[in-house]
């Protein structure tokens, strides 16, 4: 069964004059006709006029090929899901970095390409990415930012789409397609808060969680970590995968650190130096995107029933991210140099350094009691080239203690 004629005005902007055509379908085939300028008299509405006619004539079967005949489209309007994976091939051979690229593919794998994967790019319209939008919004799991996020990987496809001419106008471009963007609240376990979730992270967790918060590493980091790449000897870590300059590094670790790294090791399926620090099962790399699920989230819940009946308040909403201002945090709190912490983290810019150090600095002096007294087992736990030979259960035995007393 033919296709039915549909097509669409293409305008054109130039130096000196605007240009329009036609694009449509025929007996099977792409057509583009060439109409003229505005200064022969072409204009939008004349051209949507024409339009009409010429599908018109194409319904009945009169309608034939001007002379000089149109231009035949080289190829096949591609459906999103062929060109969206094109897309991301030219990405990926144009030397983006692998984390980039993942967050590319999470946003095609997971949310556009179930909802556009088989419609022709011509028929993203700006009404079907507005459902897409409302469609994302109600399922409840993705937050505004989270969605516009994946607006903006449609955009930068159909921007290209535009500059190959396969579509005249990007439909998911500007501010109105987007939902109302909320500003992301920044969250992270307090120190206080922090040998207690250790304690409740069991297997690979704990030590994981440790090394976001005990090294300042971001989770992608860890997570490629190989045991070549820690020198539990020497009490440092190399951080050779990092999707910054600034984030190629060499990571000093504490005495309780490299104790939690060398039981870990020592339990480890995998501790060859080729083998990953934080390997699964099987050997291979563990996916960051699973791991919040996986290994932070269900800490967070045994860590906050103890942690209520310490009288301490709870973990709200913390990640993986959070856990490198915990860091910072802490080698405020400790007294190193904020020059020292911000190399120690990857970053060039100290600001967010100094901005934490001021944080911490202040609300240690307005801590008392048992939330004092936790504060102060995480830094004990945080110093450098101190002992490492207290253990969470006792922190928590002396919490409790403390506790009772003031009680």
């Amino acid at each position: 069964m033919a296709r039915p004629a549909i097509g669409q005005v293409i305008e054109r902007e130039g130096a000196r004059s605007t240009s329009y055509a036609l694009r449509f379908r025929a007996y099977g085939r792409r057509r583009y006709v060439t109409l003229g300028t505005d200064e022969e008299g072409w204009s939008r509405d004349r051209a949507e006029l024409e339009l009409s006619h010429v599908l018109a004539d194409v319904q009945r079967g009169i309608w034939r090929e001007p002379n000089p005949a149109p231009v035949a489209e080289p190829r096949e309007e591609p459906t999103f899901h062929i060109f969206a994976s094109e897309w991301l091939t030219a990405r990926a051979q144009e030397g983006l970095a692998e984390r980039t690229i993942e967050d590319y593919r999470w946003a095609l794998t997971h949310h556009l390409l179930p909802f556009f994967a088989d419609y022709r790019l011509s028929a993203i319209t700006v009404r079907e990415v507005d459902r897409y939008k409302t469609t994302k919004a109600s399922e409840g799991i993705l937050g505004a930012n989270q969605v516009n996020k994946t607006l903006t990987r449609l955009s930068q496809i159909l921007a290209v789409a535009v500059e190959y001419d396969l579509i005249a106008a990007n439909p998911a471009a500007g501010k109105r397609r987007r939902l109302k963007s909320t500003r992301p609240r920044r969250s992270w376990v307090e120190p206080e808060q922090l040998m207690v979730l250790l304690e409740s992270a069991g297997g690979y967790r704990r030590p994981l969680l440790a090394v976001l918060a005990g090294a300042g590493l971001r989770v992608g980091e860890a997570l490629a970590l190989r045991w070549a790449d820690v020198d539990l000897a020497t009490g440092g870590l190399r951080v050779l995968r990092s999707k910054t300059d600034a984030g190629v590094r060499l990571v000093d670790l504490t005495p309780a650190l490299s104790e939690e790294l060398a039981a870990h090791k020592a339990d480890a399926s995998w501790a060859g130096p080729d083998d990953f620090v934080f390997a699964t099962a099987s050997g291979r790399p563990r996916n960051r995107h699973n791991e919040r699920r996986a290994a932070l989230l269900p800490a967070i819940e045994k860590a906050n029933a103890r942690l209520r009946g310490l009288g301490i308040a709870p973990i709200e909403g913390a990640t993986f991210h959070g856990l490198r201002r915990t860091y910072a945090s802490l080698r405020a709190a400790v007294g190193d140099d904020p020059a020292y912490t911000s190399e120690q983290i990857g970053h060039d810019d100290p600001r967010f350094t100094l901005r934490v150090y001021t944080y911490a600095t202040k609300r240690r002096q307005r801590l008392t009691g048992t939330h004092l007294a936790a504060y102060d087992r995480a830094l004990e736990w945080a110093q450098m080239g101190t002992s490492a030979a207290y253990t969470v259960p006792a922190v928590l035995s002396q919490v409790n203690a403390e506790t009772r007393n003031a009680a």
